[in-house]
C-alpha cells in the first residue's frame, strides 16, 4: 500500500458563477427523469435491464435470498432470524434505485407496484426514532452505531439515494419520508457538539447531498461536509475498525483536503470523493477541489486500466502500488467503474472541463459495461483484461453490489448526457435522446440523433419557439484530439489529432474550443441543427513503460470502444498472435455478432505448436477483435486486451 502524502443553498442561488470564477464552469448535469433516450445502442439496454435485470435482481432479492424476508420480521410481518450479510440492506435499496430510473424510462404499472410494496414493508421496518437496519433490530439492538466499519451509515446512504430517486420519477413521497427521518436521526447523534463519527463505507455523504438538493434543506448539506472533514482526524470515539487496521483501506489517513494519492478500497473512494465534488459544488470550498484534482491526477496517470477500471488489487478490492496494473489478475471491480461514471460527472460539473466526461466516457462503455452480460442476467464482479479462458459471468453473488449496481447505471442514463450552465447547453455524451432546456421564460427542446459508437455521425437539433440565444459546448473527445486519456499513462501510436467538423445547417459554423468543448454561442431559432463527424479510425495504443504488464504490447481503440481479442472468434486461442505496430485493420459492421458490434479484422503472425509439442512455427492468422464489453458471452474463452508487437512476448500459457 502506497503513503498518502500531505500536501449554502440559498448562497448557492444567489452567487452562482462566485466558485466558477475562481475554479472554473459549474455546470448543472439535465435530471434522467427529464431525458428520453432513444438511442439503438444504448435504449436496448435500457430496456433489457427493464425486462430482465430488475426482474432478476427482484427475484434474488425476494426470492433465492433472505433480503426481503429480512425486512419482513423486523417490520413485525413474519417471524425468524436475520440472514445473510450486514450490509445485504443496500442491495434493496439499488434495486430500488434502478427501478426508479426504469420507470421513467419505460412505464410499469406491475413494477411499480413491486417497488410501493417494498416501501410498504421499508415503511414498517423503520423504528420509531427513524434508525433502520435489518441486521441490528434483528440481532443487536443494544449495539447500534457503536462500530464504524459495520455499513449502518452505507445502508442508509442508500436508502436515500433510492427515495430520491423514487421521488424524482414518480412523484411519492413514501421512501423519502423514511429516508429523511432516518437523516434526523443520524443527525441527532452526531455532528458538531455531538458524537464523532468516520463513515465506514464512504456512501452517506453523497446521498446526503442529494437529500438537500431535493428537500432543499441545508442542514443535509451541512452533515455531508461534517462527515467529510471527521476524515483522518481520529476523533471518533472509540475508534473502532473491526474489518481492517489500515485506515488507509478507507481513505481516513489524513482529512480529506489534504489527501494527494489514491489508497484503499476503491469503491469506497470513488463514492467519498463524489460526496467531496458534491459539497465543494455547492459551497464553493477550494480545499476539497485542489485535493480531488491531486487525487483524480493518481488515479488517471498512474492507477487505472485503459478500460477506465480502477482497483487492480483483489485483496483490498483496490488499489496497491502506482503503475501495478496486471492484466489476467486485474480486480477492477464493476462498482468501481460505475464510482469512476460518478465522480468524473461531479469533477465535469465542478470544472466545466471534458477531460472528466472523457474518463466518464471510457468508464461507462468499457469497464462498467462490461459488467452486465449481453443477456441481462449475468455479471462480472472484477473485470480482467486478459484471461486463459477462467473467467466467467455469474448469476449473483453473495456480496451482490454490482449486479443492482450496473442496473442502477445503465437505467439512469439520462443523467449523464446533458447539463446546463445559466443559458449554456453541453452535450457530454453522444445518445440518441431529447430533452428540454429551460432558459428563463423560454424552453429550448433538444433532440440527439446518432449511430455512435459505431459511427461518429451526430445530429443535434434545436427547437426554440423563438430566437434564443445560448452558448452551445459540444465535447470534443480526448479519443479525437489525439489523446485516449488524460496524462502520459497511455497514449495513441499516431497521436496526431484527428479532423472533425461542426455543421450548422450543412455550412462550416465558427466555434471557439474551450476546455475541450467546441462552443458555438449564437441566437438559436428552431430547427436549427448541428452536424459533427468524428472521425472513427483504428487507434493503436501504447502504455507508459512503467507500466511493465503492457511493454512491447499494444490495445486497440475505436470511438470510445476499446477492442479485445477473444478466443472464441480465433481459433480457440488469443494468446498465440503476434500484431506488429504496424498492422492495418478492416472495419465491419457485423449485426449477427454480439447483439450488432463492429469487428476489427487483421493477417498478423501467429504461432503453432506441434502436436507432439516439442516446437513451434509461425504462420499468418486473419484475427478478430471485439468490443472489450461483450467478451465471455459465449461460454469459456481466451481474451486478450494488450496484444504483442514481438515474437518474443508471446506467452503460450494454456
Amino acid at each position: 500500500m502506497k503513503k498518502t502524502l500531505c500536501s449554502a443553498f440559498a448562497l448557492t442561488l444567489l452567487l452562482p458563477g462566485a466558485f466558477a470564477q475562481t475554479q472554473g464552469q459549474r455546470v448543472e448535469p439535465v435530471k434522467f427523469s427529464k431525458v428520453t433516450v432513444t438511442d439503438s445502442f444504448w435504449k436496448p439496454r435500457i430496456d433489457q435491464v427493464a425486462t430482465v435485470t430488475i426482474p432478476v435482481c427482484i427475484e434474488q432479492t425476494e426470492v433465492k435470498t433472505p433480503r426481503i424476508r429480512n425486512f419482513e420480521i423486523t417490520a413485525g410481518l413474519k417471524e425468524g432470524k436475520f440472514e445473510g450479510i450486514f450490509y445485504d440492506d443496500s442491495d434493496v435499496y439499488k434495486a430500488l434505485e434502478a427501478i426508479a430510473y426504469s420507470l421513467n424510462n419505460r412505464p410499469d404499472a406491475q413494477l411499480e407496484q413491486k417497488a410501493d410494496q417494498w416501501i410498504d414493508i421499508i415503511a414498517k421496518a423503520q423504528q420509531p426514532d427513524g434508525y433502520i437496519n435489518t441486521y441490528y433490530t434483528l440481532q443487536f439492538p443494544e449495539k447500534r452505531w457503536t462500530d464504524m466499519s459495520m455499513h449502518e451509515d452505507y445502508n442508509g446512504g442508500h436508502l436515500i439515494e433510492a427515495a430520491v430517486a423514487y421521488y424524482d420519477a414518480t412523484g411519492k413521497k413514501k421512501l423519502l419520508e423514511v429516508a429523511t427521518k432516518f437523516a434526523d436521526h443520524f443527525a441527532s447523534l452526531f455532528g458538531p457538539g455531538k458524537e464523532h463519527w468516520v463513515t465506514g463505507h464512504q456512501e452517506l455523504e453523497l446521498a446526503l447531498v442529494k437529500l438537500f438538493k431535493t428537500t432543499k434543506d441545508k442542514k443535509y448539506l451541512d452533515m455531508a461536509d461534517w462527515l467529510l472533514a471527521e476524515r483522518g482526524r481520529k476523533v471518533a470515539k472509540g475508534y473502532t475498525w473491526t474489518d481492517w487496521k489500515d485506515t488507509a483501506y478507507a481513505q481516513d489517513v489524513l482529512p480529506v483536503k489534504l489527501q494527494k494519492q489514491i489508497t484503499g478500497h476503491a469503491v469506497r473512494a470513488m463514492y467519498m470523493y463524489t460526496g467531496a465534488a458534491d459539497v465543494a459544488t455547492q459551497t464553493g470550498d477550494k480545499g476539497y477541489m485542489n485535493a480531488m484534482k491531486d487525487v483524480w491526477e493518481d488515479v488517471v496517470y498512474r492507477n487505472m486500466y485503459i478500460t477506465g477500471g480502477i482497483g487492480s488489487s483483489g485483496r483490498n478490492e483496490g488499489f496497491s502500488e502506482d503503475y501495478d496494473l496486471p492484466n489476467e489478475r486485474a480486480y477492477s471491480e464493476t462498482c468501481a467503474s460505475v464510482g469512476m461514471v460518478f465522480w468524473n460527472q461531479r469533477m465535469n460539473s465542478l470544472t466545466g472541463d471534458s477531460k472528466y466526461a472523457d474518463v466518464l466516457e471510457r468508464s461507462l462503455y468499457n469497464g462498467a459495461l462490461d459488467g452486465l452480460s449481453l443477456s441481462g442476467d449475468r455479471f462480472f464482479y472484477g473485470n480482467p483484461l486478459a484471461s486463459q479462458g477462467q473467467h466467467q459471468r455469474s448469476e449473483w453473488f453473495g456480496t451482490a453490489c454490482c449486479p443492482a449496481n450496473i442496473s442502477r447505471l445503465i437505467a439512469s442514463l439520462g443523467n449523464y448526457i446533458y447539463a446546463q450552465s445559466g443559458d449554456g447547453i453541453w452535450v457530454n455524451l453522444y445518445v440518441g435522446s431529447n430533452t428540454t432546456f429551460d432558459m428563463g421564460n423560454k424552453q429550448v427542446p433538444v433532440e440527439m440523433k446518432t449511430n455512435y459508437p459505431w459511427e461518429g455521425k451526430v445530429d443535434i437539433t434545436l427547437n426554440p419557439k423563438s430566437a434564443t440565444k445560448s452558448a452551445l459546448h459540444l465535447r470534443i473527445p480526448g479519443w479525437v484530439q489525439g489523446e485516449p486519456v488524460p496524462g502520459d499513462l497511455y497514449r495513441f501510436t499516431d497521436q496526431d489529432p484527428a479532423k472533425f467538423t461542426v455543421l450548422l445547417n450543412g455550412k462550416a459554423v465558427p466555434y471557439k474550443m474551450d476546455k475541450g468543448y467546441a462552443v458555438i454561442d449564437r441566437k438559436w431559432k428552431k430547427g436549427d441543427k448541428v452536424e459533427l463527424n468524428f472521425p472513427m479510425e483504428v487507434k493503436k495504443i501504447v502504455s507508459k513503460d512503467s507500466l511493465v504488464y503492457n511493454n512491447n504490447r499494444i490495445a486497440l481503440q475505436r470511438g470510445p470502444l476499446v477492442y479485445c481479442v477473444e478466443g472464441v472468434d480465433n481459433d480457440k486461442q488469443a494468446w498465440n498472435m503476434v500484431v506488429p505496430a504496424n498492422t492495418a485493420f478492416q472495419v465491419s459492421y457485423d449485426k449477427s455478432l454480439l447483439n450488432g458490434v463492429v469487428t476489427l479484422k487483421a493477417e498478423v503472425p501467429a504461432v503453432r505448436i506441434s502436436a507432439d509439442g516439442l516446437s513451434a512455427a509461425t504462420h499468418k492468422k486473419t484475427i478478430t477483435a471485439i468490443p472489450y464489453y461483450a467478451w465471455a458471452n459465449r461460454g469459456k474463452s481466451q481474451m486478450q486486451v494488450w496484444l504483442p508487437t514481438k515474437m518474443s512476448d508471446v506467452k503460450l500459457n494454456y
